[in-house]
């Protein structure tokens, strides 16, 4: 018997995996899981997710337990919903980062200032740093071990050896090499591997290397937490409150959301279905007309037949729609797992093969150690895994402070690639507010008599296209106000009837205003006093914003599902030439895959909920900050203040970041290169190494400090 959780028309399993740290686990885990016969597999590391194809007879039952053998845990996904324990697992990070800095900080300046070394310093560095190195960096460690186990080294690896090391040195050095000494001081001296003393620790590589690397490890989790919080929030838009099934009737008064997807069988209204489709004037429903479950009666009352509930409805496809273009994105950070994945096995070689070689020829075990030891501590993996974290860390706070949000590490490889953007039109080229755009009264009437009855009946109205005309003059007294939904409203003014609506409803043959928009009439006692034109104006940033991509090697193409007449009005405003108009938000999310289809690295940028699948599928997803947490979440960048300039910002400061990112890899790595076979010739005691390794990782720091004047 098939498990409900499995869809019964391609047999697809998903399953949120937990305990993955780098883009190696994922892989270990995708092995094991295609071995399982029937099974096809593919695990994402970037989004903790693992996509299954089943064949008949494979029960989801062998695949937790085949991963949970692997040194890792699963459950089975549901839609909009994060893994559970994910909120505990970012707690208990917080709390290692917050402890561990505690501890460190008094161990740098202990070991680095001379004048902080009181009679037995040495004794409290090492009482403060066993925690960090044991509790602290647990995860590095369990890692490791799980790695060990598997025959395969990664970016833990390397972490767990380099603290371990410095740590275990220390140890050996205060029990016997004469650190211990209550009146001991550092001193630092260029005394040449074998030749001098061993009385050298270093306890604040250990905890200030764990401590900088926790850190990274609890920024990207905190990440993740919200963006599946964001998608959450889109699953519970829908009334949890109505206990809905299909062909059930229910009632959606002004004002109120829409419960679940369904038909109107009762009445008539506008219905706001801005959050889903990212156009701003509400659609007008009438009896046999479908509606979508978390849109809003903005004005009539309804009565609507269910047509579809929960997992089926209009909003969970898109859901999952989102989830699934999100998978198969890469991370920048695999650069320095496949790094690792070979370098630590060398390490360890070359550490043996010189304590081998001193031993041999030197004849004596404490200079073969102390070589060997400096071989590890030089080859501490400290810059390399500080390369990212740091570079991310400056770029990503002064991209807040332009209004620029970076997701993610995985984000900065696409931007060095893009060569199209795809710009949605509503919120992101346009403002997304009704504005009114030409007033013109009709032959003999006066413009200021049109303004202020059109302000006084519309301002008892909330349909957007009335709050626009509201503010066009100070509102007067309306009395008997009633709406028409779908026409218009009428009402009492200055003791005379008043009427605003569409044209054919108030029976005069108008021409529309000298803009595109939407155009309505206003009558006073039966006369006609002219129209009324309102639409979604073009930002006034927007063709500067889209002049600043193109000089960026970008293409411009602007999809929307507004009409074509509206669509191609707004391009030629901002000299855009490809337009896709009247599309639906499957339609956008096809349109960014045709174009990926043709070879290209494809930019979204996107403010709606109908604009998240869209988002998620592009190359690179950039989503106005204006718009909805959905098409946030969906994102890798989001523009805070909903300007489009920000979007070449954005760019710009994405492929700086990776340039440093990048930057910081080789020289972490070039530095290692050179320096491993000074150790290994015994020209560099331990202390030195430090010291080395040390300064390799202030560059790194420094390097990517220089994000920070990034304009």
């Amino acid at each position: 018997m098939s498990s409900p959780e499995v869809t019964d028309a391609n047999r697809t399993l998903r399953l949120d995996v937990q305990g993955m740290t780098c883009t190696a686990c994922a892989a270990r885990i995708e092995k094991k899981l295609n071995r399982l016969d029937g099974v096809e597999a593919n695990v994402n590391y970037a989004t903790e997710r693992a996509t299954v194809r089943l064949a008949d007879g494979v029960e989801p039952d062998l695949l937790l337990q085949t991963v949970e053998r692997t040194g890792y845990s699963a459950s089975i996904h549901r839609t909009g919903h994060s893994p559970a324990g994910e909120d505990d697992t970012t707690t208990v990070l917080r709390r290692r980062v917050l402890v561990s800095a505690a501890l460190s900080v008094p161990v740098l300046v202990l070991s680095m200032l001379p004048a902080a070394q009181f009679p037995g310093w040495q004794w409290v560095a090492l009482a403060l740093t066993t925690p960090v190195v044991t509790w602290g960096a647990w995860p590095f460690h369990r890692a490791a071990a799980i790695n060990a186990r598997h025959g395969a080294a990664t970016m833990d690896t390397l972490v767990s050896t380099g603290v371990g090391t410095a740590f275990l040195w220390s140890l050996w050095a205060l029990l016997f090499g004469g650190a211990g000494e209550i009146g001991m001081r550092m001193e630092w001296t260029l005394v040449p591997a074998g030749h001098g003393s061993m009385a050298e620790i270093y306890l604040e590589v250990a905890a200030v290397v764990t401590t900088f690397i926790l850190l990274g490890h609890y920024l990207e989790a905190g990440a993740k937490r919200r963006s599946s919080a964001a998608l959450r929030a889109l699953m519970e838009l829908g009334d949890d409150d109505l206990n809905v099934a299909v062909g059930d009737e229910f009632t959606v008064r002004p004002g109120e959301r829409i419960a679940t997807d369904g038909v109107v069988v009762e009445g008539s209204a506008a219905v706001d279905e801005s959050m889903l489709t990212g156009e701003s004037v509400p659609v007008e429903v009438g009896i046999g007309d479908a509606v979508t479950g978390a849109t809003i009666n903005t004005s009539g009352r309804l009565v609507v037949r269910a047509t579809a509930v929960g997992d089926d409805t209009r909003l969970a496809q898109m859901a999952r729609l989102v989830e699934q273009a999100q998978e198969g994105k890469a991370e920048v950070q695999r650069l320095a797992d496949r790094i690792s994945a070979w370098f630590v096995p060398v390490v360890m070689v070359l550490a043996l093969l010189t304590f081998a070689g001193w031993a041999l020829l030197a004849r004596d075990v404490t200079t073969a150690f102390v070589a060997a030891v400096s071989v590890l501590i030089i080859a501490c993996p400290c810059a390399l895994g500080l390369a990212t974290p740091t570079a991310l860390m400056v770029g990503t706070g002064r991209g807040a402070q332009l209004g620029v949000l970076i997701k993610g590490p995985q984000v900065l490889e696409s931007t060095r690639r893009i060569d199209t953007v795809v710009l949605d039109k509503t919120g992101t080229v346009t403002t997304g507010v009704m504005t009114v755009v030409d007033v013109s009264p009709a032959p003999g009437e006066d413009e200021q008599r049109l303004r202020r009855v059109a302000a006084t009946l519309e301002d008892a109205s909330e349909h957007p296209v009335a709050r626009a005309i509201a503010g066009l003059a100070d509102p007067g007294t309306v009395e008997d106000f009633r709406n028409h939904a779908g026409f218009g409203v009428s009402g009492v003014v200055d003791g005379l009837p008043a009427r605003v609506g569409r044209p054919t409803w108030l029976g005069h043959d108008v021409e529309a205003g000298q803009a595109a928009g939407t155009t309505v009439t206003v009558e006073l006692d039966g006369r006609l006093l002219g129209t009324i034109t309102v639409a979604d104006v073009v930002k006034e940033t927007s063709a500067e914003a889209i002049a600043s991509l193109r000089d960026l090697g970008l293409e411009p193409v602007l999809l929307t599902g507004d009409a074509r007449g509206v669509a191609e009005e707004v391009a030629a405003a901002v000299d855009v030439t490809a337009v896709h108009a009247e599309v639906t938000p499957e339609r956008k999310l096809e349109v960014v895959r045709e174009l990926q289809g043709e070879g290209r690295v494809v930019a979204m940028v996107g403010d709606g909920i109908n604009d998240a699948a869209a988002l998620a599928a592009a190359d690179l997803g950039i989503a106005m900050g204006t718009g909805t947490d959905v098409a946030m979440a969906a994102s890798d960048l989001t523009l805070v203040g909903g300007d489009l300039r920000s979007a070449a910002t954005a760019v710009r400061l994405a492929r700086a970041t990776l340039r440093t990112i990048k930057g910081n890899l080789f020289w972490a790595f070039a530095y290692n290169v050179a320096a491993i076979p000074l150790a290994m010739s015994g020209l560099l005691n331990p202390m030195i190494a430090g010291l080395a390794m040390a300064f390799s990782s202030v560059f790194v720091v420094t390097n990517s400090l220089r994000l920070r004047r990034f304009e």
